[in-house]
């Protein structure tokens, strides 16, 4: 170390996010912090791509969204940022006040109260609590947006300006137009209609966010109208790809939780079928539920209509309730489990049986935790099918 400059410090992370935070004082960058169990890295894409429309702007790159990849993010902005985007991960309570009380956010978005980290969490009303600890770091009077929900109303704080989202609320859809690979929607607080480059309606409330808080900051409608046009989104999620023998993927493969994979069911269930083809669903495992993770497995019946879906692909040792309870309302040659734990897993076989059952015409949704590692069967399909 003697040919190096160097800080010795009692505590390296503490020391990591002092930094950051004496950064940002420094420069007197806007922050905009984005948090929630779902839609908070599409919503941080969307409203960066926005905002770099009219200003100088940096976002946290891939998922460096917990108390290391936050102060790194931060330290890694070029120094003429004017706006930075930051995404907020929680996986204990506590974790969101911390990053807020780096950042300090002008703004703060909570995208929506799921059942994510529920391992680490008691309920749903203890992850409100953790997400709205957003607010920590806000000064009096910032802008907090977040979703109409009755169960954050114990923790909405009184000093900042609240707007819900939700129908009916302070900014909402007014119309939606849902097609295979692109969204039409109209807001109440834009003059003309926004077409996105996307799938799913929770996308369509993701970009309203963005639109909102972009047009709060002085993008103007015209511009914001266009650079939707050209939005790029992380990798993995909700994304149409092609299998080399023509099938189509919808690769929604980056993380889940039981919100996540009944949205992303609800959204592919309604696309219509590509003609002489037929709808195929491979599921694994949602990591990080606790101690009902089998019964919220299980509970994704709901969202498998047999009069839509053709075949379905289980993988994962908590996706065994919900293959029993498949093969009751499917066909039994038609819902397939596959295992995956400490002692055996069965991915390859997985492989195997997708690659035999999809046909040239056939749409095929793949969702499931970043862990069970299917963005490699989207790879295997890609290039070998």
């Amino acid at each position: 170390l003697e040919d190096y400059p160097y800080i010795l410090v009692d505590d390296v992370l503490a020391a990591l996010q002092h930094l950051a935070r004496y950064y940002l004082e420094k420069m007197k960058v806007d922050v905009f912090a984005v948090t929630g169990s779902n839609g908070k890295t599409t919503t941080k894409d969307m409203l960066a791509h926005l905002l770099s429309m009219a200003y100088k702007t940096y976002k946290t790159q891939g998922n460096y969204n917990n108390e290391i990849g936050l102060p790194y993010t931060v330290l890694h902005m070029p120094d003429d940022t004017e706006k930075l985007v930051l995404e907020m991960g929680q996986d204990h309570m506590g974790d969101i006040h911390l990053l807020s009380t780096i950042a300090h956010p002008k703004v703060g978005i909570v995208t929506l109260i799921g059942e994510a980290h529920l391992e680490f969490f008691k309920s749903r009303h203890e992850i409100a609590k953790g997400k709205l600890q957003i607010a920590d770091g806000m000064k009096n009077g910032a802008l907090l947006v977040v979703p109409a929900d009755k169960i954050i109303n114990d923790f909405l704080p009184s000093q900042q300006n609240v707007v819900r989202f939700g129908p009916d609320e302070d900014i909402c859809l007014t119309k939606l137009e849902e097609r295979k690979d692109s969204l039409t929607f109209e807001t109440n607080f834009l003059t003309s209609a926004i077409d996105l480059p996307v799938t799913g309606k929770y996308n369509a409330t993701n970009a309203m966010i963005a639109a909102y808080v972009a047009l709060k900051e002085g993008v103007i409608e015209e511009v914001i109208q266009k650079a939707f046009l050209t939005l790029e989104l992380t990798r993995n999620r909700t994304e149409w790809k092609k299998a080399k023998n023509g099938a189509d993927i919808l690769s929604d493969v980056y993380n889940a939780n039981p919100t996540a994979m009944r949205l992303i069911l609800e959204t592919f269930s309604t696309i219509p079928c590509n003609e002489n083809g037929q709808k195929v669903v491979v599921l694994a495992d949602m990591k990080e539920l606790g101690a009902e993770s089998k019964q919220m497995h299980g509970a994704m019946i709901t969202s498998l209509n047999p009069e839509i879906l053709s075949e379905i692909f289980l993988y994962g040792e908590d996706m065994a309730d919900l293959f029993a309870y498949a093969q009751e309302i499917f066909p039994p040659e038609k819902v397939h489990y596959f295992v995956k734990n400490a002692d055996k897993d069965q991915f390859s076989d997985l492989v195997k049986a997708v690659k035999k059952a999809l046909k040239p015409t056939d749409q095929v949704l793949i969702k499931g935790s970043n862990s069970m590692n299917l963005a490699n069967l989207v790879e295997e399909l890609e290039n070998e099918v």
